[in-house]
């Protein structure tokens, strides 16, 4: 995959996360104004509560992997991501951390080799 269908894919599904987010939950979250309520509504279930859990954890190895990447590749503006990461949600967050680090990696002309 060539590093422009990379970027725009990540692009696509971050924007694309983002819009359905805002049409469809942010409307009922801003007319309760709840926000609380909002987030508890993720755990009225066993299955809403799996899924809940799956997104927060996923924004944890986010934050470790933005904070692990800061101090050993010198990835800037992470924190960005990770407050995206809340909200809109984790998949906004980590598609502008794949951008970020993609483009930062690729103007020093390094490649996502695995780390040591």
């Amino acid at each position: 995959m060539s590093i422009f269908a990379f970027r725009f894919l990540v692009s696509l599904v971050a924007i694309g996360f983002s819009v359905f987010l805002f049409v469809t939950v942010l409307p009922p979250m801003l007319d309760s104004g709840d926000v609380i309520g909002a987030f508890a509504a993720g755990f009225v279930n066993p299955f809403a509560a799996g899924y809940a859990i799956d997104a927060i954890s996923c924004w944890l190895i986010l934050a470790i992997w933005v904070i692990y990447e800061a101090s050993s590749r010198g990835i800037r503006h992470g924190w960005i991501c990770l407050v995206l990461g809340v909200f809109p949600g984790v998949a906004t967050g980590l598609g502008l951390y794949l951008l970020l680090r993609s483009m930062q990696l690729g103007a020093r002309g390094e490649t996502a080799k695995p780390l040591t």
